[in-house]
């Protein structure tokens, strides 16, 4: 990708970031009833309340609220959270590495699976080893995530006692530095369950994805001229056909890792996950206004640079699409 091209494409991310903030700021503001309503004590008076409102600048003019939500954007201020009463950057933050990690863990688990998998199954197309595989891939990708994380709790914690059936580290637990704390067994314990229901999920897209670019490479003329000239079948698949076919599967992971932090929603609902996720729920589920608006632009901004990742990568990768 050439370097105009490139600030042509961070310019749109740019854009597209403004527009999701500012679609943020309206849809909460235009929603019916106070932003406040979680906040203010029902036995304070109309005095104390407008007091509140001045507060956090809930009684000027929408534009006024507007330019007021751009300039604490820039300093990195998304308020305090009605909830914990703490800032919400710091919240998010403390949640972020949590929710990468289980993100990270499980998409390089489901890639690694999937890539390999795929590329066994173009190579084994017709065979006994398609017709078993395929349709359990199929099935786990249309099973719901919360069923599977129920099931997997069922059988290796409640049942089995093996892992923990919740959170991200055991109840007492005290580290010496947060270094310590995401590289401790205790905590690699947790994440196992959650990751594993994740990648079984996620791992069908990169596996069928795989195979369908398998068996279009498998038919280019320069794998049936590595054929004419004696090489190995696992030296052609491994070598020439896979390495031509990952570029589409390499566009996913990173489309991937965007949608993941934002839809792991349910498996962080499931499984106590301290995530962005969570958080999310639980600013929604307690009229949580400012945490509710921070954690929705942390996702849509990590899904938006993901994209923009995405692009830069396939461009790189193929440089016959930065010419288009």
């Amino acid at each position: 990708m050439s370097l105009k091209a490139l600030l042509q494409r961070l310019g749109q991310t740019v854009f597209i970031l403004w527009v999701v903030t500012t679609l943020l700021f309206f849809l909460f503001r235009l929603m019916p009833g106070s932003p406040l309503a979680a906040y203010i004590d029902p036995t304070m008076t109309a005095d104390q309340q407008a007091i509140l409102l001045h507060q956090f600048g809930l009684d000027q003019p929408l534009w006024k609220q507007y330019v007021l939500y751009l300039m604490n954007m820039a300093r990195g201020s998304l308020g305090v959270s009605f909830i914990y009463k703490e800032p919400v950057g710091g919240i998010l933050l403390a949640a972020l590495p949590n929710t990468l990690l289980l993100t990270l863990t499980s998409l390089l688990i489901a890639y690694a699976f999937g890539t390999l998998t795929g590329a066994l199954l173009a190579a084994r197309r017709g065979t006994w080893l398609e017709t078993v595989t395929l349709p359990a891939i199929l099935a786990t990708r249309a099973l719901p995530e919360f069923w599977l994380g129920m099931v997997l709790l069922a059988v290796f914690s409640f049942s089995m006692g093996l892992l923990p059936a919740g959170g991200a580290t055991s109840p007492g637990a005290s580290f010496p530095s947060a270094f310590a704390r995401y590289t401790s067994l205790d905590y690699l314990r947790h994440l196992m369950l959650p990751a594993l229901t994740l990648a079984i999920f996620l791992q069908g897209l990169p596996t069928l994805l795989m195979r369908s670019n398998m068996l279009e490479v498998m038919q280019e003329e320069f794998v049936v001229m590595s054929r004419i000239k004696g090489l190995s079948e696992w030296s052609i698949i491994m070598r020439h056909a896979a390495r031509n076919a990952l570029l589409p599967v390499a566009t996913a992971l990173a489309l991937g890792i965007g949608s993941s932090i934002g839809g792991n929603v349910v498996i962080e609902s499931v499984f106590s996950w301290p995530g962005l996720g969570r958080r999310l729920v639980e600013a929604v589920s307690g009229s949580d206004y400012p945490l509710a608006q921070g954690a929705f632009l942390m996702i849509a901004a990590a899904q938006i640079v993901m994209n923009c990742v995405a692009d830069v990568v396939y461009s790189t990768l193929d440089p016959r699409v930065g010419r288009r």
